[in-house]
């Protein structure tokens, strides 16, 4: 079972969900804070949901605000960071250059794909944390000092 959680975690990396911030959560995690990492894309997710929802009250009423909306997505983008959600971040980047330009139609197809990338690491990280958690505590690897 852990082979299979190292299997669905390297996928993460190599298809380009995670970078290496992920890892550098994961280096916090330890016997006190068995669950850190899950916590904190619990956290995340929590957030990113409320961003989203503003994000999206903001696009509806029509009359684009690019400077609240590069503030929301400057939050968004900096929350993605943290966990090392790459592709969602790269999409902030690109919603904020929309921002930028004033170009409303290019905000709201890149925020279409943001929330697909995102509804997406979602699942993929869910399905990662409920099967190291029946896989139980490993051995975690350490830098060295």
């Amino acid at each position: 079972m852990q082979r299979q959680v190292a299997l669905i975690k390297q996928s993460l990396f190599d298809q380009g969900y995670l970078d290496e911030q992920f890892m550098e959560l994961e280096e916090l995690q330890d016997d006190a804070n068995p669950n850190f990492v899950e916590e904190v894309s619990a956290l995340y997710f929590k957030d990113s949901a409320r961003l989203i929802n503003n994000i999206d009250q903001a696009l509806e009423r029509g009359s684009f605000d690019f400077n609240r909306l590069d503030s929301y997505m400057h939050q968004f983008k900096g929350s993605s960071t943290s966990i090392g959600a790459s592709k969602v971040k790269a999409e902030c980047t690109k919603f904020r250059e929309y921002c930028r330009a004033g170009n409303a139609e290019g905000c709201l197809r890149t925020f279409h794909q943001l929330k697909k990338e995102h509804s997406t690491l979602r699942k993929k990280l869910e399905h990662y944390f409920q099967l190291a958690r029946q896989a139980g505590p490993k051995e975690t690897a350490r830098r060295p000092k």
